[in-house]
């Protein structure tokens, strides 16, 4: 029994290919983790199923039919570190001691009471005291300072000891995605369709458009130097783009619908959370081009990679860590 992907999280569909089921018989189920799973289609060879809440880690899948078993097979499923949050992009992770920072953003214009949160690697979720409001993206500087953008006034800030805000540039529009370059030059998405470059003192310069995006830019810097956004929009068939030094900018794929967070491992691969071809998740795009799902899960908005080669996956409310042995760059 071969199951496609074998990484997920609860709610997310995976495709189990088998033979000798009788798929279309009333007494047909799939358990996963010894929970019974929802079934959405089903054929002699080829079983869709959602994985149920509650579980995770090493879990294995079993068919069964008429009072029999299939042999089971083993999928990862991610454990769930935080809920109740409101995500709009990557979560990131601290350098000094791989504590996880995420957001509850709220509607744009509004101010909910606590915004920035911090999950420990014992799993403690320390509420940060520093209001801001609707925060967007999160990163840190190779100095590990924590930077925040705040989509509704179209600035970004530093949060320090996750107490106070101070701004550090404004006039950025819808101010989104964020990211570092390898010479810790900031760079913020404005999803109404620009780019700003803030190399001295704050002062923003425009460095690239793109298209105008329905939700956020989400940006990473790949170990080509390009800078890499996803601007998702209402089609099926988006890109991701690559934006060179100078700013120019070319689509380095398509055939994504609402590409959302991205990040790259020590390889040169980048990660995207995204829709494709009817299945949703995280999926990998080799440096060539090639494109394959990693994980499975549905609502997932974002992803950064954390110090012991776990994954960490953001859905609109819930952070989840999944062992996936992979090796993150720390910028980007």
């Amino acid at each position: 029994m071969e199951i496609r992907p074998n990484i997920a999280i609860p709610g997310g569909e995976i495709e189990i290919l088998s033979e000798g089921f009788d798929a279309v018989s009333n007494d047909f189920g799939c358990l996963i983790g010894e929970k019974s799973a929802r079934v959405v289609a089903a054929s002699s060879k080829r079983i869709l199923a959602v994985v149920p809440e509650g579980v995770s880690g090493n879990t294995p899948v079993v068919l069964e039919c008429g009072g029999q078993q299939s042999e089971s097979s083993d999928i990862t499923v991610g454990r769930l570190l935080a809920d109740e949050l409101h995500m709009v992009a990557n979560p990131a992770v601290d350098p000094a001691d791989g504590a996880i920072v995420a957001t509850r953003s709220g509607s744009r214009g509004y101010q909910l009471p606590n915004t920035l949160y911090r999950i420990e690697t014992d799993g403690y979720i320390d509420e940060l005291p520093v209001e801001v409001m609707n925060p967007t993206g999160i990163a840190f500087s190779p100095d590990g300072a924590l930077f925040v953008t705040n989509r509704a006034s179209g600035e970004v800030l530093t949060i320090e000891r996750g107490e106070t805000a101070i701004p550090f540039a404004s006039g950025l529009g819808i101010a989104t995605g964020i990211a570092f370059d390898g010479d810790g030059v900031l760079y913020v998405g404005d999803r109404a369709g620009s780019i700003h470059r803030i190399a001295d003192l704050g002062l923003p310069e425009v460095f690239a458009r793109l298209e105008p995006s329905v939700a956020a830019y989400h940006m990473a810097f790949g170990p080509d130097g390009r800078l890499y956004v996803t601007a998702p929009g209402l089609a099926s068939f988006d890109a991701i783009y690559a934006v060179d030094t100078e700013g120019g900018v070319e689509r380095f794929v398509r055939g994504f619908g609402r590409p959302q967070g991205i990040a790259f491992d020590m390889e040169g691969n980048l990660y995207v959370a995204a829709c494709r071809a009817g299945r949703r998740g995280i999926f990998r795009i080799t440096p060539s081009g090639e494109i394959d799902q990693l994980v499975s899960g549905a609502g997932v908005v974002g992803l950064c990679f954390g110090q012991d080669g776990d994954l960490i996956l953001a859905t609109n409310d819930a952070v989840f860590s999944v062992d996936a042995g992979i090796r993150g760059r720390l910028l980007g």
